[in-house]
């Protein structure tokens, strides 16, 4: 493969998509994500600002057009907002690698405080991951009491210009209940809603099983309450969304137990530690870490992403269905990028 072919896979879908987290590390302990006594990566693992952005400019120049940084929680990496101003010089750029588009999902704690210089350096859009408006209910689900701080964030990512999309994980016996306010209360704040079903990623305290929600459930019970309608908005990501008449707001479902989305599966994910991820349910994995520091990174990294393209499997498999199984992947949401 030539320097700059676009990302194809096996199975003829282009990458356009990089999902890169920048930090394994997080503010809060949901406990759908991680145990309370979380180890982290140590900081000598992660990658620097500098891989991090050599990095991405690689996987632009072959073709991705749309970068969401992640984590952990992104924003509580120090040095994170200087990659997202040198990023943002990438877009609308007048030449044949340019980015379309920058975007980062948040827990919205740290929001406030950097809303302001994400909208200059470019960002337009923001998911803030929040599964309840009970402060209780967040602070059993989060161990943190800071509901306060990420309501105070969104505000302060709408005031500063930034679309926000809302991303709640639907948990049975927990928000069940509360999901249609928390949809009702987005769409009257002029936010998107996506619901997400909780996926079997790392070890936990407790069983997944026990809280996992099929969203086609969820969708027959909003059904009878509201008016859905098929939309036909689409952002390159897992959801389908819905229009619903009573709300005038959009409702996405990320599906991955009860409606695999895999087939139009355009997206990459890259830890912190620049372990390349063809697929999030699966093990294979590239080390484009061992690419930057080789003597040759730029033919190193051509070859470790045509070597991606060869790996990536059609679909992933997961399953939460028997007490007591193993994760479908040993290593956390965090560890991954979300």
């Amino acid at each position: 493969m030539t320097a700059n072919a676009p990302l194809i896979d096996g199975f003829s879908r282009a990458i356009t998509y990089l999902r890169l987290s920048v930090t394994d590390r997080c503010d809060l302990r949901c406990t759908y994500c991680m145990p309370e006594a979380m180890k982290f990566l140590p900081r000598s693992e992660v990658l620097s600002l500098e891989e991090l952005h050599n990095l991405s400019l690689a996987f632009i120049a072959r073709g991705v057009r749309k970068i969401r940084l992640t984590g952990g929680e992104p924003l509580v990496r120090r040095d994170m907002i200087d990659l997202v101003e040198k990023l943002g010089r990438e877009i609308g750029r007048k030449d044949a690698n340019a980015l379309d588009e920058l975007t980062l999902t948040t827990n919205g704690t740290q929001l406030a405080q950097f809303a302001g210089r994400l909208a200059s350096a470019g960002v337009r859009r923001v998911n803030v991951s929040l599964d309840t408006l009970d402060p209780v209910l967040f602070h059993k689900l989060t161990r943190r009491d800071q509901l306060a701080q990420v309501l105070g964030g969104i505000a302060a990512a709408r005031d500063a210009g930034l679309q926000v999309k809302i991303n709640a994980v639907a948990l049975k016996g927990l928000n069940e209940a509360q999901l249609p306010d928390l949809i009702g209360w987005a769409h009257a704040e002029g936010h998107d809603i996506t619901l997400i079903e909780v996926m079997p990623l790392g070890e936990v305290d407790g069983d997944r099983v026990d809280h996992y929600l099929p969203l086609s459930a969820v969708q027959d019970r909003l059904e009878a309450r509201w008016t859905l309608r098929p939309s036909t908005y689409r952002t390159g990501g897992p959801a389908r969304y819905f229009d619903i008449a009573e709300t005038g707001g959009r409702l996405g479902l990320i599906t991955p137990l009860t409606n695999n989305f895999c087939a139009g599966c355009n997206r990459l994910r890259v830890t912190a530690t620049g372990q390349l991820y063809p697929c999030l349910g699966g093990g294979q994995r590239v080390d484009l870490r061992a690419a930057l520091r080789s003597d040759d990174p730029s033919a190193q990294l051509d070859a470790a992403l045509d070597e991606a393209m060869l790996i990536k499997p059609e679909r992933h498999h997961f399953n939460i269905d028997t007490r007591g199984a193993r994760p479908a992947q040993p290593r956390h949401m965090s560890m991954t990028g979300g």
